[in-house]
């Protein structure tokens, strides 16, 4: 049992190895564009449509960060709550949309690099599709809690 034990763990390490590329590339992305201001761009950018459909604008750069790493959007949750509130109607939609929304890109980058997968089919589609679903979900319940 031991030596099944070292050899998934040394099965562990290389994954890591050969994951490490695309995670740095992925949280050096992300830096840039929040630093660069690009995400309050975003935000503004999609205001009119969002707001018609219920959906807070201010979220739109949680929506595009989301999708890329779950640690960075982790940290614009934090700005959010500290913002608005964690129980206002914004709190509540940032809150279930973080759980019911995946790291879209991430997860195709780094699982599908590690696992040599090459024809993905219609991954991107479906996960496009249940994160819109997801955030559809978050706007629904969120209305229904904070009345």
């Amino acid at each position: 049992m031991y030596e099944d034990f070292i050899k998934g763990a040394k099965d562990g390490v290389q994954t890591v190895i050969q994951i490490m590329p695309t995670l740095v590339g992925l949280m050096v992305a992300v830096g840039v564009l929040r630093a660069s201001g690009f995400l309050t761009f975003l935000g503004g950018l999609f205001h009119g449509l969002t707001e018609r459909i219920g959906f807070p604008s201010q979220l739109m750069p949680l929506v595009f960060i989301k999708m890329f790493s779950s640690s960075a959007a982790t940290g614009l949750v934090l700005d959010i709550f500290k913002t608005y509130g964690p129980d206002s109607y914004i709190g509540m939609i940032t809150s279930i949309m973080m759980s019911c929304t995946e790291t879209i890109f991430y997860t195709l980058s780094v699982y599908y690099l590690a696992a040599k997968v090459t024809k993905t089919r219609y991954t991107l589609k479906g996960a496009v599709l249940a994160t819109l679903a997801g955030i559809a979900a978050s706007v629904v319940l969120a209305s229904q809690i904070t009345g």
